[in-house]
């Protein structure tokens, strides 16, 4: 569904159809003749330009009037209007609607205003959001489908690029004193040293230059505005300015009705410290009491939003979203008794709605999305509100949400057809005033804590006009109605409630038309209705987590090609995977784990193009797929009951983030090419593209335990091998994924040593290597890994001393290690040799090799002395005859003096004696 957020700070697009008439001019068939010195004028601008596009292919000849964008006064030939805009490249406003998905978050708020500031240095903000989205953060990958959805300012998102003309507005433009409108809009490849030349067009009352650049470094481009008296219109949207000045000597601007300032970088740092008022924007801006229209959307204002916005009583529409307000709205938006639309979205806001907001008897869209909205709002900011049509109001204030507190009989006065309210309090039961809302084609009621069932009444009121209808992640109980008919829902979610009963049997009856379906994390039971595959438009279809019974529909066709997801994980299907899905061409994402699937994986899955496949937890069998595409993101097959060796043919997959083939029965060798998995070492290498309305779950062992990722899974990297019966050694190439976050190996049959240089695995977080063959030392560049939280190497052959650095040294646990009976130092009890204290003399400075050789050149000393005496003594008996009588010698000699001391001892006794 698109739905228009019209913006009339661009009604030049309708002037550019009805006024403008671009050509000749002419009146009664007259033509009228162009003035010299503004031909001339109008030739130093095409000099100044390049004109890839040929939008100036006609500007030859004498008679400018007839060039294409030009139109002349009739009477007197001077040029009025120049209509020279690229329409591609204009920017329309938020459609928050296609965008949903992405823009549930500040950072991605933040993301869109660094690809908005940027986007010029690369001549295509498609360029710059690429390179931004390659980048680690998980919020900016999907900046370039966010800003080509919120009409970016560059017009490869909305039109040819080339319509753009290129080069430098040269200052003969400011000749064309009679010029009433000037539009240059959308050509971004224009440029402007200043704005001096245009004070000369006195007369002029529309000026588009939005995506033109502005010299950034002149602060006094509003001062040659300012000496415009008759303009009306204002647009200079994403002109890179960079200084808005916080004062004039005097407003000239008393006729403006449209200003528009979005996407502007505006420096705010100097104006803050000595603004009274705590603000960014200008006081001037307050005295421009003509003005119908302000966008300020993306201009990097801050502050609190003043009470002086409601000295501008005219205001129809007033933009300020993407910007840093804060506080409450000021209770003198009531004043604003003309306001149509009012646009606060992706501030800071967390303050307080006034009841002052009740006096906006004209308001028709209200957008107040990504804030931390606090309070109460009851009947008072509501009960005036006659001409509301789109509410849509989100919070992310967790600790005091925004409450709705009206009485349980209240009946708005409005009929809305949008109504998004997101995270804060509108229940425990269904509200009463939302009943009586018959004319709802685009409803959200999201984290709003309503329990209890849906009245069927309220789903047959909206039935034939609902396109949109989300009520995920409440406590909503009940069945889904098996008669009402939705025959223009396309978009349907009600994930993480308490539904239960079967999914209507005739659903592609029911929602013929239905393109994203999310079902997840209900209690739904029985099998699931054949007729789905009958849904030709289905888009999304997640089934995630219910009680599903039964086997896969067996019908898909062609006529559903449009199909990119399908999960049906965690549920209770048996059977064989059809080998019709084979014809989902366009399929992607393929989650059907945690079932009890059995058979092998069809071949067919081959015409697909299927880049996050996973299977795991079922009872899967056979070789692995070696016809599986380079371009798959995650494959996970683990706990099945596959067979054979890893298909070398699997190495070109240079997208592979997650390889898990975890408890499968795989033999053979680690294939020595997975150095080819090059987003395991690029960072800025990654080829993951979010999907629409889909946030890809997957369950990923790591760091020890089983952890579910799902906005972040993009960034994990993990090759988990672990439970099969692999052979051989741990390849060196491996060990080149500097990216890789996971590796775990354990539970097989490897042998050889741990490679030497494995410390190049710098963001390595979990290192498994456990209960395998593996033998010889640690490598000592085991200490670089200072991202590691989670190592097991226990149960190995491992030998020597364990290294030590400052992020081992945090790993005490000396499970870590058990089963090495070889291995020594801390955290083991066993102690390496030399560790131990000794009265002998220690041998410091020496390593573990060196103490060996020590001790073993003391051993081999012993048996050279023993050997070189006992030997001789053996071989020579004139030596052995000599060694014997030396020894009988002595003998002797030590009996005669014990036989002297004897008798020396008994005489002296004797003596005493007597």
């Amino acid at each position: 569904m698109m739905i228009n957020y019209n913006h009339t700070v661009f009604a030049f697009l309708l002037l550019s159809l009805g006024i403008f008439k671009l050509g000749s001019c002419s009146a009664n068939n007259v033509t009228v003749k162009c003035i010299k010195s503004e031909r001339e004028a109008l030739v130093k601008f095409k000099e100044g330009v390049f004109d890839i596009p040929g939008k100036l292919s006609s500007w030859v000849g004498e008679e400018c009037c007839q060039w294409k964008g030009v139109e002349c006064d009739n009477d007197l030939g001077h040029v009025t209007k120049l209509n020279l805009s690229n329409p591609a490249g204009r920017p329309r406003h938020f459609d928050y609607y296609e965008i949903y998905p992405y823009v549930t978050s500040r950072n991605r708020a933040s993301a869109w205003d660094r690809c908005y500031a940027k986007s010029r240095e690369y001549q295509s903000a498609n360029n710059y959001c690429t390179g931004l989205c390659n980048g680690n953060s998980a919020y900016a990958r999907s900046c370039v489908k966010s800003a080509r959805l919120l009409g970016d300012v560059n017009s490869s998102f909305s039109g040819d690029v080339n319509a753009s003309l290129s080069g430098e507005i040269t200052r003969y433009l400011g000749n064309l004193s009679s010029l009433t409108h000037l539009d240059l809009g959308g050509n971004y490849n224009l440029s402007t040293k200043n704005l001096d030349w245009v004070s000369s067009l006195s007369s002029l009352e529309y000026l588009y230059m939005g995506g033109v650049k502005i010299n950034p470094t002149k602060a006094d481009w509003l001062h040659a505005i300012n000496m415009l008296p008759s303009l009306q219109e204002l647009s200079l949207y994403s002109c890179e300015l960079k200084h808005l000045p916080s004062s004039l000597t005097f407003l000239n601007l008393t006729s403006l009705r449209v200003l528009d300032l979005s996407y502007n970088p505006f420096n705010t740092s100097i104006d803050l410290p000595y603004n009274p008022f705590n603000t960014s924007i200008p006081q001037w801006l307050f005295n421009l009491t003509s003005l119908k229209n302000l966008d300020l959307t993306f201009s990097n204002q801050r502050g609190k939003i003043l009470d002086s916005f409601g000295r501008l009583g005219g205001l129809k529409y007033l933009y300020l979203g993407g910007n840093h307000f804060y506080g409450s709205i000021p209770a003198s938006i009531g004043n604003l008794s003309s306001l149509k639309e009012l646009d606060l979205s992706y501030n800071e806001m967390n303050g307080t709605i006034p009841e002052s907001f009740g006096q906006l008897s004209t308001l028709v869209k209200l957008y107040l999305l990504e804030n931390s909205w606090e309070g109460v709002i009851t009947e008072a900011q509501l009960m005036n509100l006659t001409s509301l049509e789109e509410f849509v109001l989100t919070t992310n204030n967790k600790s005091q949400p925004l409450v709705f507190n009206v009485k349980v009989d209240w009946r708005p006065p409005f009929k809305l057809k949008i109504l998004h309210l997101e995270s804060c309090l509108i229940g425990p039961k269904f509200p009463k005033w939302l009943q009586v809302q018959s004319e709802l084609t685009y409803v959200i009621l999201k984290s709003v804590e309503i329990n209890g069932t849906i009245p069927e009444e309220w789903f047959s009121l909206i039935s034939f006009n609902l396109t949109h209808l989300d009520l995920s992640n409440n406590q909503i109980n009940g069945s889904l109605p098996h008669q009402l008919v939705f025959p223009n829902v396309t978009k349907l979610f009600l994930q993480s409630n308490l539904f239960s009963g079967p999914i209507p049997s005739n659903i592609s009856d029911l929602m013929p038309n239905l393109q994203y379906l999310d079902l997840s994390k209900n209690h739904f039971y029985g099998e699931i209705p054949l007729s789905i595959s009958k849904i030709k438009q289905l888009k999304i279809l997640v089934l995630r987590r219910n009680n599903l019974s039964g086997e896969l529909p067996h019908h898909w066709n062609e006529s559903q090609m449009g199909l990119r997801v399908v999960d049906i994980s965690y549920n209770n299907i048996c059977g064989k995977i059809p080998s019709s899905m084979g014809f989902l061409g366009n399929l992607s994402i393929l989650v059907l784990s945690n079932n009890n699937l059995s058979g092998e994986i069809p071949s067919s899955l081959q015409n697909c193009s299927i880049v996050s496949m996973d299977f795991g937890g079922n009872r899967l069998s056979g070789n692995l797929p070696s016809w599986i595409e380079s371009n798959i993101f995650m494959l996970r097959l683990r706990s099945n009951l596959f067979s054979g060796i890893i298909p070398r043919k699997w190495c070109n997959h240079y997208k592979l983030h997650i390889l898990d083939l975890a408890q499968n029965n795989l033999s053979g060798g680690i294939p020595d090419c997975f150095n080819n998995f090059i987003s395991m070492v690029d960072h800025n290498t990654s080829w993951y593209e979010p999907i629409e309305n889909y946030t890809e779950k997957a369950n990923i062992v790591t760091k020890g335990r089983e952890y579910e990722y799902d906005r972040t899974l993009q960034l994990v990297t993990c090759i988990d091998l672990s439970g099969n019966s692999l052979t051989g050694g741990i390849p060196i190439q491996i060990t080149s994924l500097t990216r890789l976050g996971t590796l775990n190996l354990s539970m097989n049959h490897l042998n050889g040593s741990i490679p030497e240089n494995i410390g190049n695995m710098r963001w390595l977080e979990t290192l498994d290597l456990s209960n395998n063959r593996l033998f010889g030392p640690i490598p000592g560049s085991l200490s670089s890994l200072t991202s590691l939280v989670h190592l097991n190497l226990s149960f190995n052959n491992l030998t020597g001393r364990i290294p030590s650095g400052s992020q081992l040294q945090t790993l005490i646990d000396a499970t870590i290690y058990e089963g090495n009976p070889l291995l020594c130092g801390s955290p083991l009890p066993t102690k390496c040799l030399g560790d131990e204290t000794s009265d002998g003399p220690s041998i410091t400075g020496v390593d573990d090799y060196e103490r060996i050789w020590f001790y073993a050149s003391i051993g081999l000393g012993f048996v050279v002395g023993f050997w070189s005496v006992c030997g001789t003594l053996l071989l020579k008996k004139s030596w052995r005859h000599c060694y014997f009588c030396f020894c009988d010698d002595i003998k002797d000699r030590i009996a005669l003096l014990i036989a002297l001391r004897v008798v020396h001892l008994k005489r002296k006794f004797g003596l005493e004696k007597n």
